[in-house]
């Protein structure tokens, strides 16, 4: 079975090698974002196992790209002065610049592929979600619908057969895990404990629905 779903919004931010000073976002969902917004869902804590989330088979249609959206900062390390007044920390370099890279009205339709048992616990807990949702960073909530429906279909015939959710006439991107691909991705989800966040390398590959 599969679990379809609508991820769109303002914004929203995929990163998968980002460093503090410069996050950036890939071109489509990730599938540890997709992932850890299910076991949001579930109201799983992120010292919690995903093993069995981790497991399902992912893909992400793009209906509508966006635009790349930069958010640029300065800051500078302070510390509290005696005051309560905040001062530079002595020895510190001074101002560093971070760039943070969104996805700006994107829409996308994002499916996993498992056990019904599974599929049909992840379709409830999104009816009725236990932790917030987020489309990658906590300052990007989706718009609604989030959830869309589950489908018999298999993984990319379920992607290929869902309606378009943006205006648009063109052919649309597939990713899809492909043991077989060529592409790799280095966003499977192993541990999201902050003390020990793990990612294993998945494959997959493209493809393209047929434009209108």
């Amino acid at each position: 079975m599969t679990l379809l779903l609508r991820l769109a919004a303002p914004l929203q931010s995929w990163g998968i090698n980002s460093k503090f000073n410069t996050r950036q976002s890939e071109k489509e969902p990730s599938k540890s974002g997709v992932i850890g917004l299910l076991a949001a869902a579930l109201g799983r804590k992120v010292t919690d196992d995903i093993s069995d989330l981790a497991a399902l088979k992912f893909g992400v249609r793009t209906d509508k790209q966006g635009s790349v959206l930069r958010d640029y900062h300065t800051a500078t390390v302070t510390k509290a002065g005696k005051n309560g007044k905040l001062v530079k920390v002595p020895g510190s370099a001074g101002s560093y610049v971070t760039n943070r890279f969104y996805l700006q009205d994107a829409v996308f339709v994002a499916a996993v592929e498992g056990d019904d048992v599974l599929i049909k616990r992840l379709e409830d807990a999104l009816r009725r979600p236990k932790f917030p949702m987020y489309l990658g960073r906590r300052s990007c909530p989706p718009t609604l619908p989030l959830l869309l429906h589950t489908s018999d279909l298999e993984l990319e015939a379920a992607l290929r057969a869902e309606p378009r959710q943006a205006e648009g006439t063109g052919a649309m991107r597939i990713m899809l895990d492909d043991a077989n691909g060529t592409i790799s991705r280095n966003d499977t989800p192993v541990s999201f404990n902050h003390n020990n966040k793990r990612y294993a390398t998945r494959i997959a590959r493209a493809t393209f629905t047929k434009g209108e």
